[in-house]
This record gives C-alpha cells, sequence and structure tokens, in this order.
C-alpha cells in the first residue's frame, strides 16, 4: 500500500489505543512506573511501515538491527535505478563498440562525442533533475497535496528543456570549439556531425530521465527499468541495421540512439497512464509557471555538482587525445566502461536522495540521518566488489570494444588505478546523493572543485607529459576521488538533522 499521511495518521491511532488497552489493564509488579510514550508520526517510513524511530534517541547509539534494515532498503531500491542506469548507460556504449569495431579512430570518435554529450546535455538530465530529488520526494510525503508532484513535473519540463538550449547550439558549433582547444581537425569534424545528429535525441534523454524522477519521488523504482529492457535491445539492433545495412557508418549512433530515447519517454508515460504513477498527476496547471527560481536554482546546482566530476574526466580526455590516437583508444575503452560502472554509486546516490529526502518529509531526522550513513557504508562495500572484478579481468577488458594489441594492453596497465578508485567513486556518488536530498548540491559541487581543479588535473597533467603518459592521468583522477568521496562524508557526518528537516518544510510552499 503506497504511503500517505493517512497511512501515519491510522499506524498512530493503533498505537494509542495499544496505549489505551494498556491503561484499562490493572497494575501489578511489571507493570511500567510511568506510561509509554506515543510515537511522533516521524516514526513512520515511506513504505507505511512503523520503523519505531523515536526509541532510538538523538543522543543514543543507532541499533545494528536498524542499520541492517536499512542496508536492505537501500539495496531493494537502489538495484532496480542502477539496472536502469546501466540499461541507460548501454544505449551509447552499444553505440561505440558496434561502430567502435570498425576502426580506432571511429571507436575515437564514438566515445568522444558520447562523452562529450555526457558531459554537457546528459548532465542537463542526470544533474538538473536532481531538484527533483530535494523537491519531489520530500514533497510526496510532506505535502498535503499529492497533485504537487504533478507541478513539479511540469516545472521540471519546463526549466531543463531552457536549459537544454545553449547544450544544443554547443553540438552544432563544437567542429570550432574542438580546433580551438587543438584537436585533431578531423576527430573534430567527425565529432561535430555526431553531435548534430544527436541534438533532437537529447531533448527526449532529458524528458526520460525527468519522468524516471516522477516515479522514483513516489517510490516505483522498476518503471525506468521496465521501459530500458525494450529499448536498450532495440537501440542496439536499430544501430547495427543503420550502420551495416543502410550503410550510414557513424551516423547510425545518434540517430539510433535519438529513436531509443524519445520511445522510452513515451514509454514511461504510457506505463504512468496505464499502470502506477498517474495518481500524483492532476492535469496541466499555469503553477508550473510558478516559483520556477527555485527549481531553476536547485536544477543549475545539481549540473554544477554531478557536472564538475564528469568535466573532469572530459579534461583528461582532451589531453589523451594530445596523446596521440592509441592512448584515446585506450582512454575511450576505460571512459565508456567507468560510465556504466559508475552507475553502481550513482544509482545508489538516486535511491539515497529519494529515500532520505522522504524521511525529511515526515520529519524523521534520526531517520535520514541513518539512511546517508548506511548508502555511504553500502558504496564502499560495492566499490569493493567493483574493484575485485576489473582486477580480475584487466588483460582482457579492452577486447570487448577493440582488438589492437596496442589498446588492450595500454589498457591493462592503466586498469589497476581505474580499479582503485571504485571505492573512492562509490562513496563519492552515495554522499553526494545525501547533499542532493537535502538541497545542498553546491556544497558537493564546491568539494569537485577543489578536489578534482585544485589537485587532481594539475597533478595528471604534468605527469602524463612528465613520462607518465596516460597512466599519470588517472593518478591524478585517483587522488581526486579520496579527496572528494571523504570529504563529502565528512559534510553528511557533520549535518543536523533536524535543521534539514525545517528547511525541508520550508520549501514546501503553494508554489512548490
Amino acid at each position: 500500500m503506497p504511503f500517505s499521511p493517512r497511512t501515519s495518521q491510522r499506524a498512530l491511532s493503533d498505537a494509542q489505543h495499544d496505549v489505551y488497552d494498556s491503561e484499562r489493564t490493572p497494575p501489578n509488579e511489571y507493570t511500567s512506573l510511568l506510561p509509554k510514550p506515543l510515537p511522533h508520526p516521524e516514526d513512520f517510513d515511506p513504505s507505511g511501515d512503523y520503523t519505531r524511530a523515536a526509541l532510538d534517541d538523538d543522543h543514543q547509539p543507532i541499533r545494528p538491527r536498524r542499520l541492517l534494515t536499512e542496508f536492505w532498503t537501500l539495496t531493494k531500491n537502489s538495484v532496480p535505478v542502477i539496472l536502469a542506469y546501466t540499461l541507460q548507460m548501454s544505449l551509447q556504449t552499444a553505440t561505440v563498440v558496434i561502430i567502435g569495431h570498425s576502426s580506432p579512430m571511429n571507436l575515437a570518435v564514438s566515445a568522444f562525442s558520447m562523452m562529450f554529450a555526457l558531459v554537457t546535455g546528459w548532465m542537463i538530465a542526470l544533474g538538473g533533475t536532481t531538484a527533483l530529488d530535494t523537491l519531489a520526494s520530500s514533497s510526496y510525503t510532506g505535502s498535503g497535496n499529492k497533485h504537487d508532484l504533478g507541478i513539479l513535473l511540469q516545472r521540471a519540463f519546463l526549466v531543463l528543456g531552457l536549459l537544454y538550449i545553449p547544450v544544443a547550439v554547443l553540438w552544432i558549433c563544437s567542429n570550432s570549439f574542438f580546433r580551438a582547444l587543438g584537436q585533431d581537425p578531423e576527430l573534430s569534424y567527425q565529432t561535430s556531425r555526431f553531435l548534430t545528429a544527436l541534438v533532437p535525441g537529447g531533448l527526449g534523454y532529458i524528458y526520460f530521465e525527468t519522468m524516471k524522477k516522477f516515479f522514483q519521488a513516489q517510490g516505483i523504482m522498476r518503471a525506468g527499468t521496465y521501459v530500458l529492457m525494450i529499448t536498450s535491445p532495440l537501440n542496439a539492433g536499430l544501430c547495427y541495421c543503420l550502420c551495416y545495412t543502410f550503410n550510414l557508418g557513424l551516423m547510425a549512433g545518434p540517430i539510433a540512439a535519438g529513436i531509443s530515447y524519445w520511445l522510452s519517454f513515451f514509454l514511461l508515460v504510457l506505463y504512468a497512464r496505464f499502470i502506477a504513477g498517474s495518481e500524483c498527476w492532476g492535469g496541466w496547471s499555469k503553477k508550473a509557471f510558478e516559483n520556477l527560481g527555485t527549481f531553476a536554482k536547485l536544477a543549475i546546482l545539481g549540473f554544477f555538482h554531478v557536472g564538475t566530476e564528469w568535466w573532469a574526466f572530459e579534461i583528461v580526455a582532451l589531453v589523451a587525445g594530445r596523446l596521440g590516437t592509441i592512448p584515446l583508444a585506450a582512454q575511450s575503452v576505460i571512459m565508456t566502461a567507468d560510465g556504466i560502472l559508475n552507475t553502481i554509486p550513482f544509482g545508489l546516490g538516486v535511491a539515497t536522495s529519494s529515500r532520505l529526502g522522504n524521511q525529511l518529509g515526515l520529519r524523521n531526522a534520526k531517520g535520514a540521518s541513518v539512511t546517508a550513513h548506511s548508502s555511504a557504508v553500502l558504496s564502499i562495500l560495492y566499490g569493493t566488489l567493483v574493484l575485485t572484478v576489473l582486477m580480475g579481468t584487466r588483460n582482457h577488458f579492452a577486447k570487448i570494444f577493440n582488438n589492437d594489441p596496442r589498446v588492450v594492453e595500454l589498457v591493462a596497465e592503466i586498469m589497476p588505478f581505474v580499479a582503485l578508485f571504485q571505492i573512492a567513486d562509490g562513496l563519492n556518488g552515495s554522499c553526494g546523493g545525501s547533499l542532493r536530498g537535502m538541497g545542498r548540491q553546491h556544497l558537493g559541487a564546491a568539494v569537485n572543485i577543489v578536489s578534482y581543479y585544485c589537485f587532481a588535473l594539475p597533478l595528471g597533467i604534468y605527469l602524463a607529459f612528465h613520462g607518465w603518459g596516460l597512466k599519470g592521468l588517472w593518478v591524478g583522477q585517483c587522488v581526486a576521488l579520496y579527496c572528494a568521496g571523504t570529504l563529502e562524508w565528512l559534510l553528511v557526518a557533520l549535518t543536523k538533522w533536524e535543521k534539514q528537516v525545517e528547511i525541508a518544510f520550508s520549501r514546501m510552499d503553494p508554489g512548490n
């Protein structure tokens, strides 16, 4: 049964009757001298279950059983989200794999194009929609009107669509942009062609991600996964047919991806209409044009929070391009793989944002704290597992993308550093999700700027051109992620959760 304030009140009423019944029982030697305190409505989680959070005073240690319960809840919520993001990334990975097998240059162009799309247009989807992580999840449990969530969805369509316009212009003019950065003329030209063809599909990607957030705020985590299980294989088949049957070559990738993104969006709309999620849609409303400033501010801050990390990786790719074709091809393999692996901490962060926002909407400060710290510990466990897999496959990993022995050897040489930062990447993703759930995207962005742009990139670029090559760039990235992950966990640890509850409710005015 979906959570609603009435669920909480009903369970609270049951607890009151239990106390009343105990007061009617004749006292004996086992009777408590003082009546048990009534539970507060905040003691109920979004699933409608009574968590007895009140028994864990803010000054008492968190019970191990409660931590294990939170681990399970986060795992249950994050797995479908991670799977959805993995399938989502597979759309562009399929493009790189299918087109990349033709030559190292096509591998570099397709991977470089998709990476640039990720750190620009996709950042509006992945970063800008974090405004819904902050507003929608707390609104769903704390607002008295469930249709407020539908208004937030409409506001997201409007704001994020406007933010996409300058990105689309940049893609169309990217040839001159890459040439100004000193990239190879042929690489710049082919990448510009690829990105221009991807412009129509980019808006479909953004709106699809927005619809996913609409579902996740309601606790519906599997809708995006179901849709992508349909569109992901369709995308691969379409890309292959366009590339080899219709001889479109490089252009097959953006055309197939664009069709797949819009199809995914429309399937989610149909899911809401006929299966679940429509109860929070109250129809189109002029209220969507109100309070745009708050939403736009959070969207832009989320864009910079997520983007500052990925932009650093794009700078590494640009530097790799100046090291030669083979280092760029190896970098393309690693970045494409890392894009998929990053779905684990990012998916966990999304699930954390949603659950933490729900807890704040319930005024459950203690529950929000437990969620944040449980997510951090869980991310470390996930990262350790990924590290083990990468180290076990390091000598064969690149063959998935390209059989050139020089590329395979260089990827194997870099892989230990890629594997090592998976733990820190997980911590950064989970704690970043907690910060976004609180609406503190600006702190996450500040941490990333200091970690990457003040330390990692200067160190990595220096090492790259002083004998370390591509390996030096990844040493710098490793340093940055451990700095960022540690700092963000420290910010979470120092959070005043009662104050965050107050802030969450201050955003729930009629315009939100």
